[in-house]
Formats: structure tokens, C-alpha cells, sequence
């Protein structure tokens, strides 16, 4: 019979490396937790893991069981919170996982009217899935997935809350005009978040098409930085119009249009099919849709 424990076993040994660690973790005897999976392996008529030296290898059957513990151990542990929720009377707790930079100063304009509407709900943030919260949101890690990229899959439900134009951020007195052209990019240093090219659009949409690139490409992990070096004439970066107006407002540089339509860009919020009419997600979502469109953005929903 396959159980919890033993899932629980394999996932805490893979976290931490070592049956000892494991066993401490799980509140057991080391030896304790050696019979646990001996036992199972001899029902079973399979071996888990063997030693290799001083450590421990999964075998084949190891492996499956430890990406089957990853699968189920956060949906389990997932229902027994809502459980308890219900049981004391409480709405909940709303996980949330971003995928880019910008989505957490997105995320700041809807938490306090948000807690301050749904005062029974926590809120909790999760930055650790940036750039995987797809796997995240379907493995009920998170419970809304705020990204700009939505991957659509049958089990995911989009909202799209706020619509934004990428720009160009140039110091004052810039050579460039209203207007930018791939080909103004090729002498200028680009500064971005430290993201993959092949995930930023002004590589992807803007510069690749026209097999441009820049002369120098420099990471930057945080918005004001990336300003204060642009209005120093470290070089340009791309951002947000909304951002560049609250984030650059007093600093000396200006918006440039990245192409004659400019590149449009939207932000969705990605829930759980089948979750929608839980009223603290749907209230989030519609939090965030107005506060979208008070800002002179506009929203609407995603099939």
C-alpha cells in the first residue's frame, strides 16, 4: 500500500540530502524511517534508492515515486488548509506567484484595498516561481499566477487586468527622437531585468525581427536602479509607461516609442479552472480590473 509517509520520505530526502536530515524533519528515527521504506520496498517488490558510498541514488522507481510526492504532497497539504479554513470560519489564504519584475509593483497598487476589503483572508507572495508559476498554479503551489506571458492550458483560466505599452527610457537631451528603430539600439547599451533575451520583448519582438542587436546588455535587478543609471547616460532600457511615469517622475529622462505602433503589452492574472466563483480569488480580480482601469488602463477578460 502506498501511503503519505512514505511520499513525505522520498520528498524530504531529495530537499535535504540525507536520510538523517530527513528523519528529524519528519519527526522520526533515522531507523525508524529505514524500516518505513524497507517494508514498503519488500511489499512492493521494488528498491527505492541504493547507496553509492556515503550517499543514497534513487532508483528508476525511486524517481517516479519522488515526482509522483512533488505532484500530490502540495495539493494534499493545499486541501487540508482549505479544510481547516473552513472549519474555523475563515475564507482563506490567497497564494500568489509572480513571473516579471514589474508585477510587484503592480501587486503593492491592489494588497491594501484588498486586505482591507477581505479582512478574514491572508495573503501570501510567492517570488520563488518566477518564470515556472504555470507548474506552480497547476501543482495548487499558488492560488493566482500574475504574469505578462499567459501560457494558455486547459486547466488555467486567464483575466487580463491591465493593458500598458513597452517604451524606451532615455536620459534628457538623447539623440533619439519620439520614435526609436531597431537599428537606433545597435550602438547603445540596453539595460533590462535579469531576464533571458529570449524572454524580453524587446529582443524577441522588436530587435530580432530586424537582426539587430545592442552593443552592451546589462542586468539590473531593480527598477530604480535601472532609472538612475538611464538618467546618468549609462545607456537606455525598455519598461512599463505606467512604471516609467510613477517610478521615473522627478528624474531627467523621458519615453521613446519602440517602433511606429509601439509594442503593447498586458498583464493577466492566471487562475485554476473551476476556481473562478471562489468569492476572495474572484474579489482580487476584480480589485484588480478597477484599479486597472482607474488608471487608465484598460481590462477585460481572456477565455
Amino acid at each position: 500500500m502506498l501511503d503519505r509517509q512514505h511520499l513525505a520520505i522520498l520528498r524530504e530526502l531529495d530537499r535535504l540530502g540525507s536520510v538523517t536530515a530527513a528523519a528529524e524533519r519528519l519527526n522520526l528515527t533515522q531507523s525508524a524511517l529505514s524500516h518505513a521504506m524497507r517494508k514498503f520496498e519488500a511489499r512492493h517488490g521494488v528498491q527505492v534508492w541504493r547507496k553509492e558510498g556515503r550517499a543514497l541514488k534513487l532508483t528508476q522507481a525511486g524517481e517516479y515515486l519522488l515526482a509522483l510526492a512533488q505532484r500530490v504532497l502540495p495539493q494534499l497539504e493545499h486541501a487540508e488548509r482549505v479544510l481547516s479554513d473552513y472549519a474555523e470560519g475563515a475564507r482563506g489564504t490567497l497564494r500568489v506567484g509572480m513571473e516579471c519584475h514589474p508585477c510587484r509593483q503592480w501587486l503593492m497598487r491592489v494588497t491594501a484595498p484588498y486586505l482591507a476589503l477581505w479582512p478574514e483572508v491572508d495573503l501570501d507572495l510567492r517570488t520563488a516561481f518566477r518564470f515556472g508559476g504555470v507548474g506552480a498554479l497547476l501543482g495548487h503551489e499558488i492560488d493566482l499566477l500574475i504574469t505578462p506571458d499567459p501560457l494558455k492550458l486547459p486547466g488555467i483560466r486567464y483575466v487580463r487586468a491591465l493593458d500598458y505599452e513597452l517604451v524606451l527610457a532615455v536620459p534628457e537631451g538623447h539623440a533619439l527622437g519620439a520614435v526609436a528603430q531597431p537599428e537606433d539600439l545597435i550602438g547603445e547599451t540596453l539595460i533590462t531585468y535579469p531576464v533571458e533575451p529570449e524572454r524580453l520583448d524587446v529582443f524577441t519582438r522588436f530587435l530580432a525581427p530586424k537582426h539587430c542587436l545592442p552593443r552592451r546588455h546589462r542586468a539590473v535587478e531593480t527598477t530604480e536602479l535601472m532609472l538612475q543609471l538611464v538618467a546618468a547616460g549609462r545607456g537606455v532600457s525598455v519598461i512599463p509607461d505606467w512604471m516609467l511615469r510613477e517610478e521615473g517622475a522627478g528624474l531627467p529622462i523621458r519615453a521613446v516609442r519602440l517602433g511606429e505602433a509601439g509594442l503593447d503589452k498586458s498583464l493577466h492574472l492566471g487562475l485554476r479552472r473551476g476556481e473562478e466563483k471562489l468569492d476572495y480569488l474572484a474579489g482580487f480580480v476584480d480589485l484588480a480590473r478597477e484599479i486597472g482601469a482607474q488608471a487608465g488602463m484598460t481590462a477585460s477578460g481572456m477565455p
